[in-house]
């Protein structure tokens, strides 16, 4: 589409798409008070929730690493969007028309298809496989489901699909509804070759993979029948803008609201296992999609783990028995450090999978499976010492040498005394000989030296004029300059009660020069008394200085320091103790130059009464704050 989006339907997106309700897609939001939300931030690691969201501000911002902003930001750094495709993403969520005016979109219009289209290309391409799963030429994929335990009714909660055989039944379908060629490539739903287009899927049981948010953004396909061209059992959507399997956890838009119930999350293998576990009750089962587990698929299941209570969370990885599941378990021993949670192995003894469990033992046994779980660190210690023969003196040594090193790389360091004692017990090794050799593994150098990334040396850049420094950004821990922040909080945050209270203040009286900017910028839009919808948007957007603005949005989604609703003398107790602090600092400025003047000099008498002056008011100030206590 041609021609730049209506301001106006730009401000009307804003206003109908919630900011809570967008993030809690990709973020479990709690209540955090003063009308704030907050969850673990999507933009950096962490492990306790510096991320907070002011749904009636309509403002996020991470007190951790600096992101913030309004709907529109959020959409387009975590999805990568340019600001015309996130409006129309969230026009098309929200239901509002955009209408367009002439011109061009300037430097945000993305090359290729938007990711609306892709969404929606995929969404029918399910509705169609779906469909097609009825078909008598579908027989193959029923029996299949069938033969694992899975009906009708389970097949249509996941949105499972059978793919036609014709290889060209898709494309068609996808065309009369009006996708181009393009966006059907680059949605990875059909391929290109010297003959023209085909479809990608054919003649397979097709899973759709969707995001937390419920959109489907790729498939998983099963082979069902000998004659098929490709021999893989299992074909996935190649990598696209929307799919990227390092980042994609199968089922856990099914899931993830009991993971943030239960704080505990269950790992298996592949998507029938998935299936089982929900058919079973463990609703909290998610798999990863044709590659191992590994650290993007962590950061994704954190994003939903409860980590504000103590750390108490589970995270389950169900593995095979064979070597394969030992290098799994031992690839996600190396990952625990990815998780706050209790990390823990639950392997069936005859080595069944979950979707083979079900079949022969039912679904009980599956829940027995799961609660029956072990420390993941004792299961990778069992594997490891099974490889030596403990009967004899050199294999007792070899295997307190690599166990050793398996200790002493235990996340919880407080438990490396009991885990010494435990491996020395195992192996049948004196304490003091197993303690050693896990002090000896703590000075073994790593296997991997830590490679440091350089850049290419770049040419001289031509001469520029240096750029304005930004101002600081406030430290809100500085007990100084508290006071400051809180009385701008009360004005973003509660201008109908401020209103004139506020705004007989002067930017003189704030101390930080980030605070004494934000307040000109109050003064010059009117002061309180003239806030109105969206005024801390338009003191965001009108900020000349980027602190300034990053201010604006932190501030306005950081709650307020009180239990109750503040009313007027609330304020005014706030303002009159910041202008009493900026009179001390007149004070002791006029005091520290009458001191240095010379008492005959035509400027100590005007100092003297300036200083008289600034005593009276200070003098005034107290008696109101005496009389609002």
């Amino acid at each position: 589409m041609a021609g730049r989006i209506r301001e106006d339907d730009i401000a009307e997106v804003r206003e109908k798409a919630r900011i809570d309700e967008v993030v809690s897609a990709y973020v479990t939001l709690r209540n955090a008070g003063g009308g704030s939300m907050k969850g673990l931030c999507p933009f950096h690691d962490e492990k306790s929730p510096s991320f907070n969201v002011n749904p009636s501000r309509q403002f996020f911002h991470c007190f951790g690493c600096g992101e913030g902003g309004d709907v529109f930001s959020f959409l387009m750094k975590i999805d990568g969007l340019g600001f015309s495709e996130a409006v129309e993403r969230l026009a098309e969520q929200f239901n509002v028309e955009l209408r367009r005016v002439d011109g061009d979109d300037g430097p945000q219009q993305r090359k290729g298809p938007q990711r609306s289209k892709l969404i929606s290309a995929n969404r029918m391409a399910q509705e169609f496989y779906a469909a097609q799963l009825t078909t008598p030429d579908a027989l193959a994929a029923r029996q299949f489901l069938a033969g694992r335990g899975f009906d009708k009714e389970v097949a249509d909660v996941f949105g499972i699909g059978f793919a036609p055989r014709s290889g060209e039944a898709l494309h068609k379908h996808l065309r009369q509804g009006g996708f181009t060629d393009e966006e059907l490539v680059v949605a990875g739903l059909v391929g290109q070759s010297s003959r023209g287009h085909y479809d990608r899927f054919r003649g397979r049981l097709l899973w759709p993979i969707r995001d937390s948010a419920g959109d489907t953004i790729g498939f998983g396909a099963r082979r069902l029948f000998d004659d098929d061209r490709i021999e893989a059992k299992y074909l996935n959507t190649p990598e696209t803008p929307l799919y990227k399997k390092s980042q994609v956890l199968y089922g856990i838009d099914l899931a993830r609201t009991e993971i943030d119930r239960t704080t505990r999350a269950v790992i298996v293998e592949g998507y029938t296992d998935v299936m089982a576990c929900h058919v079973a009750g463990v609703k909290t089962a998610v798999a990863s999609c044709g590659t191992a587990f590994g650290d993007d698929h962590a950061k994704l299941l954190r994003r939903f783990l409860d980590h504000q209570k103590g750390g108490q969370g589970e995270v389950i990885f169900t593995f095979d028995g064979d070597a394969a599941g030992q290098k799994a378990a031992m690839k996600a021993f190396e990952g625990d450090h990815n998780f706050l949670a209790q990390t823990y192995v639950a392997v069936e003894a005859s080595g069944l999978d979950p979707c083979d469990l079900r079949l022969e033992k039912g679904d009980e046994a599956i829940r027995e499976l799961i609660e029956g779980r072990v420390p993941l660190y004792r299961f990778v210690l069992g594997n490891v010492l099974a490889r030596f023969d403990l009967d004899r003196a050199d294999s007792r040594v070899d295997a307190l040498r690599e166990a050793a090193g398996l200790v002493h790389s235990v996340r919880d360091k407080t438990k490396v005394e009991a885990f010494t004692r435990e491996l020395a017990s195992s192996i049948g090794v004196d304490i003091d000989e197993a303690r050693r050799e896990v002090n000896k593994a703590a000075r073994r150098p790593k296997g991997q030296p830590q490679v440091t990334l350089r850049r290419t040396p770049e040419a001289p850049a031509v001469e520029e004029k240096p750029k304005p420094r930004a101002l600081p950004m406030p430290d809100p821990r500085d007990p100084r300059i508290t006071l400051e922040r809180e009385t701008i909080k009360l004005v973003l945050h509660h201008a109908d009660v401020v209103s004139r209270i506020a705004d007989p203040l002067t930017p003189e009286e704030f101390q930080h020069p980030a605070y004494r900017v934000l307040w000109t910028q109050i003064v010059a839009a009117g002061g309180a008394s003239a806030a109105h919808p969206g005024w801390v948007a338009e003191l965001r957007d009108t900020a000349t200085d980027p602190t300034v603005a990053r201010l604006v949005v932190a501030l306005s989604v950081e709650p307020i320091r009180s239990s109750k609703e503040p009313d007027a003398a609330f304020v005014r107790s706030f303002v009159s103790r910041l202008q009493e602090m900026a009179v001390a600092r007149r004070i002791a400025d006029l005091t520290s130059k009458l001191q240095r003047s010379d008492p005959s000099g035509p400027d100590y008498q005007q100092v003297s009464a300036s200083l008289m002056e600034a005593e009276r008011r200070r003098r005034s100030l107290r008696e109101v704050s005496m009389g609002l206590q």
